[in-house]
Formats: C-alpha cells, structure tokens, sequence
C-alpha cells in the first residue's frame, strides 16, 4: 500500500536524494490547511478537499517525466490538470475549490509566463486536449491518494472530465475584482508545507500562537518610557529619543501575533537574536522568524516577477516594511500574506527613517491594515511635525500618542558634534582615541567608501582591531560581522573599529565611544548617535554628573551624485542646523527636525496599489501584479545574488546553507547574468566581483554599472 501511495513524485530530488512523492506533499498541505483554516475561522472540510485535489494534476505522466528532467512537448500546468478531478466533488462546492486551486501558482490571466488558465486558452483553444492525454489512464493512477484522504474515488471518464473544465472556464472569465480568500489559504498551506520540508524547525504545533510578551511588563526609573500608565486605545504614536526602550514599551502595548517592522536587514537580524534572548523563557517554544528577504525575483523576458514568499504563522515575525508591502501592490503571494496580518499587532519602528517614496508606502500601509482589523504601533526618534500629523491621521482618534516633556529629555544628551570637513582631518583625533584605547565607529553612506576608508585605517592600523560591516556580504559572513559587532567589538575593553553603512543605524544595541560620521539627513544622523554613549546609567539623569561622548560629522559633498542616496539639499540643511563643539540639545530636536523637513512632500503611490482611497480593489480575484513596483521606486536590494564559483555547491545545498551563499544586490545590476531555478533564484555573478571587502557591484558587470547605486 505505501509503495502505490508513493509511486507519483511532486518534487525533484532534494540535497539528501529524497524524492517527495504527491502522497507526502499532499499529507504536508493536508495537514498545514487545516491549521490554517481553523485560525481563520473558515470551512475546515471544503479546504481540506482543495488540499487534497490542489496538486493532483502531477499524476500526468508529462510532469512525471518532467521531474526527471525530460521537458513536455507543450506547456502543461499542473493545477489545471488537477481541476479535471473536480466531479469527485458535489457541483456546489466546484466554485470554491476551482479558487482553492486554479491559480495557487500563476494568475488566471496575464501571468508573464502566458501560461495561467485564460492565456492558454487565449493561445491555443485546444491546451484542454494534451493536458487530458492519456487521462483515463494516469487519472486512475491517483485513486490510492484520494482513498487515503477518505475521498471516494471513482472513474471520471474524459467528456465528463471536459465538462468540469468547461466549467471552470466558465468561472473564471466571469471573475470579477476583488481579493480570494480561498486562494490565499491554500497558497499559504502550499508556502508551509514546502518551507517544512526544507526547515525543520517549523513546526505546526508552534504556528499562530499568540507570544507570551509578560517579559515587557517591567518598569526601570533610568527608562521612564517603562513607567508610562497602560492604555486601552487600540493604537501607538510614541516619538522618544534612541535607547529609551521604545521597543519594550511597543511590544507591551501588543494584545496578538506581531509582525515588528525595521528599515535595515542588519537591525533586523539584531532585533531577532534580542527578542529571542527576552522571550526565551516564558516561550520555549516560541515561532520566531526573520524574513529573509522581500521576495524571489524571477526574470521574465525584460521584465523581472516579484513572488513574496513569506510564510505564514509565526508568533512574532521580524521584516522590512517593504517587505510587507506587496500586499498593497497586489503582489504574488499577497492574498496569503493578507490573511497573515489581518487582526494582528503591527508594529513600525523608525519610521523616521524612510525616503520619500518609503514613506509613502509606509502611510498606505497604515491604511490598508488599519482596515484590516491591525492594532498599529508606530515608534520613532524623531519626526517631522507634518509627517507626524499625517500618521495620526491615518491612525484615528483611537490613538495612544506617547512622547517626553522637556525635563525627561535633557537627560538624554549624550553627544558633543564637531564638524569636519573631511574624513583626513579627523586622523588626529583617530589617532588619541585609540592611544586611549576607545572604541571607534565609522560610519559611511556608500558601500564603495566605507571600503575605502576601512582599507586606510587598516593600513594605518594593522595591530588594531578592525573590521568592516555592511550589506553586500555573503548572508553567511554578514551574520557572523553582525554577531561579532554585538559580542566581541561592542564589549571590547582594548581599542577597536568598525567601518559600516547606515545598516548599524537602527535598533542594533551596541555602544562605542567615538564616532565618525559622513552626513546623513537629521532624523537618520540622530540614530546613528545611537549607537554611540547608547547605555543609560545613573549619572545621565543629572546635568552636574552626565558625560557627552565625541561626534564628528563629514561635511556633505558639493556634487548631487556624491550625496547619493540622499538628497544633498538634505544634508546641506542638516549640516547647518548641526552646532559646532557644542553639545546636541533633545530639546532642541523637533526645531532643527522641521527645519530640515518643512514639508512632507508625499508621493501619490495610489496608482499602484489594489486597494483605492475610496475603498475600491482594483485587482481582478484569482489575478497578481507581477512588476514590483516599490522595488523599482525604492532601488532596494531585491535579488541575491552567488558566485560562479559556488553554483554546483549551491544547487546541492539545504534551504539554511543556501541562504548563507547568498548576497543581495540590485535588480539592474544583474540584467546580464544567468539566474538559477533553485532556492532563491540567484543571479550568478563573477568571482571578480566579490573579495575581504565583500560585493563590488561595478564588477559584475563591465558595461553595466551605474555611479551612485552601490550604496548600503
């Protein structure tokens, strides 16, 4: 019996040389769909019948010959095999089974690959025939899996089988707009049971578990946030200074799951390894997850699909905001990741520290989750006045705004600024601090300078500790500089530097004594002092007693391109407000943050997004966008990219050791490369373009670099 239920595979070969056969797939979705459904409040019997019929069509001996590596004479979708199953089931349950099913991997109609249900049949009327080609054998074939479900099996002749799909035809060139639900439970059960296979720790028993956060509910005098009286309005605005525990005092204010937004991977990855160290005894079980990445980018012609491929479940999960964006743009995957956050605590952190177009994004968000039943908890440094307003707006007047009068911010004076108007000036002072055995933080806007600079000081430096930190490392290495950063050069007692990017801005708790900075805008700068002097003590709370460590500030550059990727009126009007050996006053901070920022210049993003300012979905149901808009408004990382060298390793590797091989990169930057079908879908890159100093992205390719894109 088990070797008929296992005779028809559903998947290639893994790294261990196990073939999944479409009984254990189907046993995986089975099983995460109903605990899926059962969050959801929804029909548990109905998805678990689309579970079952959801892969069937793999039984045509086409996709079993595709799995070993022989290509169909013709494009044939499985998911529309599978619907030629359907009169297994009463007619009055097709409608919800062909949403279930028909789409779960492309869109029913313009899908870049033409091969969702209506562009086949738009490209060839009779695509109906060889998906049927041999049916009455290999449909017989299925009938150990279906029994095995308690499904009763019978034989379904070929014009019976046509009929069905008439019908499912029928159904979806009638579809009008809108968002399935069904679509996105079974898009979500598929995501859970494959990342399953590949991750053993998750785990069903630990999905959808709402945290135990009792650990949070502690007050502290040196951290009057703590100390703050509860409140029972369902949102957050909270503005506080870096290191006033704005993270703790969000987290408290949480009642379900949470999804905890960070503008920067390394913040986030920090933020994991925090979170899990506090949670860890009151959770020992605790689904904890880290969103690796935005999505898998796919080229598609010229053009590049954004699939999102965030798994749904987890108690507590740590991303990007743009990482949960694709649900506003209608993105494939979003209807799951739609069902994902719906009713949970959503919490966005620094939000000062977004462009223009994040900010956008940011406030559209806000909306779309607001209406999805979210309690929302926005935390920052600082924030333009204008911006702030527009928030609350969003937010509503079932609003918990939390901010400190004057006295509680003196205490938080922590820097001395000197500017500088260079980096070679400040070698001198380099040079003392070291004598004095300090811990030094250098901190550049672009990726190629902080290689540069981290090349001479290692130069004038050999005995001294050194190391350099940003994103365009292998994920592997990256972990471990972010882990060494935290443990050993954060708590160093000899001398030490660390060359980064504005990725060591946000949320990482780490605290030097010297920091050389190039100008960045006001609200970013303030969190970069962050990370020096970051630690509360006693004495900071009185004037007489409170030390304020050193900042030197790099004037801004004359040329527009050199101030990538900010905009040098930005950081012109940031270096002015700056005093000049002088202490940085909070009090000050809101002045000098609407001086900088007199408008909130807001992008319209309305355009691009599914859900309209007058509530309409402008996205047909069973359909997805597949160009990501805010990649291409954002310029973020949004591909990974490996080296030629390490293909062979890569296709042979596990989900963990894949993702270590890993190194993020731009989507312009890879239009000429190769990419592999695996994993994350890689571009596949020159060994030249990788060295000590991590990704050179002017190396990938000759002819196809752009000044200024190399920035984080």
């Amino acid at each position: 019996m088990k070797e008929q239920l296992n005779k028809l595979k559903a998947k290639s070969e893994d790294y261990k040389g196990h073939q999944l056969s479409l009984f254990e797939h189907t046993e995986d979705v089975y099983h995460s769909i109903i605990k899926f459904a059962q969050y959801l409040n929804v029909d548990v019997e109905i998805c678990k019948k689309g579970a079952v019929l959801h892969d069937m069509g793999k039984a045509h001996p086409w996709f079993q010959e595709y799995l070993k590596g022989i290509r169909p004479e013709r494009a044939y979708r499985h998911e529309l095999g599978a619907l030629f199953f359907l009169p297994l089931f009463p007619e009055e349950e097709w409608d919800i089974l062909i949403e279930l099913v028909v789409s779960h991997h492309k869109s029913i109609q313009n899908d870049p690959s033409n091969r969702g249900i209506l562009d086949l049949l738009k490209e060839d009327e009779e695509f109906i025939d060889w998906h049927l080609e041999g049916w009455e054998i290999w449909s017989k074939e299925t009938a150990p899996i279906w029994k095995a479900f308690g499904i009763e099996y019978r034989d379904i002749s070929e014009d019976e089988a046509r009929e069905a799909f008439d019908y499912v035809l029928d159904f979806c060139e009638s579809i009008d707009f809108g968002v399935s639900t069904w679509k996105g439970i079974l898009m979500g059960a598929d995501h859970i049971a494959s990342a399953m296979v590949d991750n053993t720790e998750l785990s069903l028993e630990r999905m959808f578990k709402t945290p135990d956060l009792r650990f949070y509910n502690t007050t502290h005098p040196l951290y009057p946030i703590s100390e703050i009286p509860p409140s029972e309005k369902k949102h957050t605005l909270c503005v506080a200074p870096t290191g006033a525990g704005k993270t703790n005092f969000m987290m408290k204010r949480t009642k379900g799951r949470v999804f905890y937004t960070l503008p920067f991977q390394a913040s986030i990855n920090a933020m994991l390894h925090r979170i899990g160290k506090d949670l860890r005894a009151d959770n020992p079980e605790l689904d904890l997850r880290v969103q690796h990445s935005a999505s898998k980018v796919v080229r598609r012609g010229t053009d590049f699909e954004t699939e999102l491929q965030g798994k749904v479940g987890a108690s507590i999960t740590i991303l990007t905001p743009h990482q949960l964006a694709g649900l506003i743009f209608g993105l494939k995957g979003y209807e799951a990741q739609l069902l994902d956050v719906k009713g949970c605590d959503i919490i966005l952190d620094e939000v000062h520290t977004y462009n223009r177009a994040s900010q956008a994004i940011v406030l559209k968000l806000i909306e779309v989750l607001k209406d999805l039943g979210c309690r929302i908890h926005v935390g920052t440094a600082t924030i333009p006045t204008k911006l702030y307003k527009e928030i609350l707006k969003r937010l509503g007047e079932d609003t918990y705004e939390v901010s400190f009068d004057d006295e509680t911010l003196s205490t938080y004076d922590r820097h001395t600024i000197h500017k500088v108007d260079d980096f070679e000036s400040t070698l001198p002072v380099l040079q003392k601090a070291i004598q004095k055995k300090q811990k030094v933080l250098v901190i550049c806007n672009r990726v190629a300078n902080a290689q540069q600079m981290y090349t001479t000081l290692s130069e004038l430096y050999p005995d001294v500790d050194t190391m350099l930190v940003h994103s365009k490392f292998k994920k592997g290495e990256r972990n471990q500089k972010e882990q060494d950063l935290i443990d050993h050069y954060n708590t160093m007692e000899e001398a030490c530097i660390v060359v980064s990017t504005q990725i060591v801005e946000v949320s990482l708790d780490i605290s030097f004594d010297i920091m050389v900075t190039e100008v960045a805008p006001l609200d970013a700068l303030i969190q970069r002092l962050g990370r020096v002097h970051r630690k509360r003590v006693a004495s900071s709370l009185d004037a007489k007693t409170r030390i304020h460590k050193p900042i030197y500030v790099i004037a801004p550059p004359e040329d527009e391109k050199e101030a990538l990727p900010y905009e040098l009126e930005i950081l012109d009007r940031t270096y002015e407000m700056l005093p000049n050996d002088a202490i940085l006053h909070q009090t000050s901070m809101q002045e000098k943050i609407d001086y900088v920022y007199p408008e909130v210049d807001l992008m319209d993003i309305d355009t691009h997004c599914i859900f309209k300012n007058d509530q309409s979905i402008n996205i047909e149901k069973l359909c997805s966008n597949t160009k990501s808009t805010f990649i291409e408004l954002l310029e973020i990382d949004s591909v990974k990219v490996i080296l030629e060298s390490e293909v062979s390793q890569y296709e042979r590797a596990n989900y963990e050791e894949k993702m270590l091989m890993e190194i993020p990169a731009s989507t312009y930057h890879v239009r000429n490369c190769a990419q592999l079908e695996t994993g994350a879908r890689p571009f596949v890159i020159p060994n030249r373009a990788y060295s000590e100093l991590g990704l050179n992205t002017k190396m990938i390719n000759d002819d196809n670099n752009r000044h200024g894109s190399n920035f984080i």
